[in-house]
């Protein structure tokens, strides 16, 4: 594991943390950056979660939301589910209260837009959603929890899988094969693709983007589960970086920290997860190698 010992300190990025798992921990953890997202549209981008799983409560993000005053977005899924088709998906925010604190849109209802890949050698580009470019600056709020086929869901997927359009996100599934399926690709080029398509959209975006993990309600099964094991350990904090490497990173650190974290472990090494974390700081999406500060 990389830690929070750097060796280099000029490929250390910070980490801030907080325990408290409250709308002002939130707030507090935005703050800590000391970045503001610049431009006239902002982007909220999360996962609405299928009916049933452990998506972020609205009520705990609603105040940083409107703080940036943003809209949350996000992409139909490329599985069968709840939020494959747009109407339905619009329909699944609503129920799940997004809709009630802010404007809602999904990017991809109108098809995909390309975007370049640049230091990659799986992917030359990423088609994300056709409404991703009338974005300025992305907020990216991500519930950190394990995943049946990438190991863990974080920041790194949140702007790669969860930015994609269908269709690419069944070009980052098969390592570019399928156009139309998500299935039957190899485990390590889907991991590698996840962290091109991540940089793809941070480089589009000159940097113009902030990630918090929010890791609470940890279970081994994702958001995109509506069946989701329930959560083995106890709940953390909340983590805030410009880094999506090193946001990722310090999770991944904090649970194998974590005396009751052997499940979501087991869950990491079983799908080889960290190799999403290792292309990445090749190839320049982010470090992993960090200094974690508390807020409390």
């Amino acid at each position: 594991m990389a830690g929070d010992q750097p060796s280099d300190e000029e490929n250390v990025s910070t980490v801030y943390m907080t325990t408290e798992i409250s709308p002002e921990g939130l707030m507090n953890a935005y703050e800590a950056l000391g970045v503001e997202l610049t431009g006239e549209n902002t982007a909220v981008k999360l996962s609405t979660g299928e009916p049933g799983s452990n998506y972020l409560d609205p009520d705990l993000i609603k105040d940083l939301v409107q703080y940036v005053n943003g809209t949350i977005v996000e992409c139909n899924t490329a599985y069968e589910g709840s939020r494959t088709e747009t109407q339905m998906h619009y329909q699944v925010a609503e129920d799940h209260g997004f809709t009630d604190i802010a404007d809602f849109v999904i990017m991809d209802e109108d098809g995909s837009v390309s975007i370049p890949v640049e230091g990659g050698n799986r992917m030359t580009e990423n088609l994300v959603g056709a409404h991703f470019p009338e974005y300025d600056g992305f907020l990216v709020l991500s519930h950190f929890k394990g995943h049946a086929i990438a190991g863990f869901g974080g920041a790194i997927k949140n702007i790669s899988i969860g930015m994609a359009s269908q269709e690419g996100k069944c070009l980052i599934h098969t390592d570019g094969v399928s156009h139309t399926s998500p299935w039957g690709g190899a485990q390590d080029p889907f991991l590698e693709c996840m962290a091109e398509a991540g940089k793809s959209v941070q480089d589009s975006l000159n940097g113009n983007i902030l990630y918090i993990n929010v890791l609470n309600r940890l279970s081994v099964d994702c958001d995109c589960d509506s069946s989701p094991a329930e959560p083995d350990m106890h709940d953390i904090g909340i983590l805030a970086s410009t880094d999506p490497v090193a946001i990722d990173q310090a999770s991944v650190d904090l649970i194998y920290e974590a005396e009751d974290g052997a499940s979501l472990v087991e869950r990491m090494e079983s799908r080889n997860a960290e190799h999403v974390l290792q292309h990445g700081e090749e190839i320049g999406l982010g470090n992993r190698s960090y200094d974690l500060v508390s807020i409390d």
